[in-house]
């Protein structure tokens, strides 16, 4: 980028990039129309390429443009931080929208806790739940997509901050009158020998559980890979799949399904539920706030008590 472009016109670039349209930076940034087609204008003289492209009625960003455009994002927002002053925080006034990424079934659970106790203290408070897409390169948390992200976060960036919530451990669950309820104990053999249902992002069928049944030599049938907790629940429910969930973050969904819970020998590691954050997001007093509401309702959750006992991790499949 050339040395001479001014704050002005990374905020345009900026713009330019989110909204993907001339038309669109132009009403962000309260402009005319050709003043943001100057703008543009310029910034494809700084930076040596056209940014946006006709495509169809459309525009799309070029390569370039995509590579550079959680860099400039962070730039803005750095520089627009390092010039506001900080204020005391009003909830009373407080007018924001606040974006969290997270499972599905996190929001089934903690959605309408979270948004009550918040709205309680600042009514103008709104929440814009993002449900969690397949990994990629691309983090929510570093291009501004998101501002919160709630789940397992196992390779965040380095300037992602990221506090535990709850240690969960996991349960084996099926609907009521599953044959696995009765018969005597299931072991690990009746266990792989029914059929399974697996979550994934990425459809992803096998994981940690096949490998420990595998040393034993024992195949588990998985005969579905659904993207979210909550659809192998509701499969859960109205088949006889076997399914698994989070002893205390899916209770509340569990009980409601009228799934029940087995015992198994089967023992794997347990997962931490965590909230990330961007580093930019540190001393804002908002997005503290934001963060202490989440706390306060997860801690409710682990005050429900440890929930019902059966096996290991969650077996959800990430990468």
């Amino acid at each position: 980028m050339h040395s001479s472009l001014d704050l002005n016109l990374l905020v345009a670039l900026d713009a330019l990039l989110d909204e993907g349209s001339v038309n669109g930076a132009a009403a962000r940034l309260h402009l005319s129309g050709p003043a943001m087609s100057r703008a543009l204008g310029r910034v494809r003289k700084a930076l040596g390429d056209p940014v946006l492209v006709r495509s169809g009625r459309a525009m799309v960003r070029t390569p370039h443009a995509e590579a550079i455009r959680a860099e400039v994002r962070e730039l803005v927002s750095r520089t627009t931080a390092l010039f506001e002053r900080p204020r005391p925080l009003d909830l009373s006034t407080l007018e924001r929208t606040f974006t969290v990424q997270a499972d599905d079934s996190t929001f089934a659970v903690v959605g309408a806790r979270l948004l009550t106790r918040m709205r309680a203290e600042a009514p103008g408070v709104s929440l814009r739940f993002l449900g969690e897409g397949p990994r990629d390169n691309t983090s929510p948390l570093r291009d501004g997509t998101a501002d919160l992200e709630i789940g397992v976060v196992d390779s965040p960036t380095p300037e992602t901050r990221v506090e535990t919530l709850a240690a969960e451990e996991s349960v084996v669950v099926v609907r009521r009158g599953h044959p696995l309820t009765t018969g005597g104990p299931v072991t690990l053999a009746r266990y792989a020998a029914a059929e399974h249902v697996t979550v994934s992002r990425r459809g992803i069928l096998h994981g940690p559980i096949d490998a420990f049944l595998g040393e034993r030599g024992l195949t588990r049938e998985v005969v579905a890979s659904v993207p979210t907790a909550t659809i192998a629940l509701l499969m859960v429910a109205g088949s006889d799949l076997v399914g698994r969930a989070a002893a205390r973050m899916h209770r509340p969904l569990v009980e409601r399904l009228g799934l029940t819970t087995v015992e198994t020998p089967l023992v794997l590691p347990g997962l931490e539920i965590a909230q990330a954050w961007h580093a930019r997001f540190d001393v804002d007093p908002a997005h503290a706030w934001l963060r202490e509401r989440i706390r306060e309702v997860f801690a409710g959750l682990t005050a429900d008590g440890p929930g019902p006992r059966g096996t290991g991790a969650v077996e959800t499949v990430v990468g």
